[in-house]
């Protein structure tokens, strides 16, 4: 079994009071599905944040929808609010 390097996330302000005023947590994960699930279970108070939907930049593109996307081990990875386009 592959271990999953720690990486830093960086979050968006309105998520920061859900993790104690942290400007970045490190999670492990290897996807981005993998990502919500740890997040949501490590800080409780993102969840409805997740449900309500978070866009994810890795590495400078936005990922909104496609949760299966691979987070490589030296990513650039934040978590913003998910704006909808029209």
């Amino acid at each position: 079994m592959t271990k999953v390097a720690s990486r830093v996330i960086h979050l968006w302000g309105g998520l920061r009071p859900a993790v104690n005023g942290a400007e970045s947590v490190e999670v492990c994960a290897s996807t981005i599905r993998e990502l919500m699930r740890v997040l949501a279970k490590q800080y409780p108070a993102l969840q409805p944040f997740i449900e309500e939907g978070i866009a994810v930049s890795v590495d400078g593109t936005i990922y909104r929808d496609d949760w299966s996307q691979k987070l490589p081990d030296d990513a650039e990875v934040y978590l913003l609010p998910r704006i909808e386009g029209g």
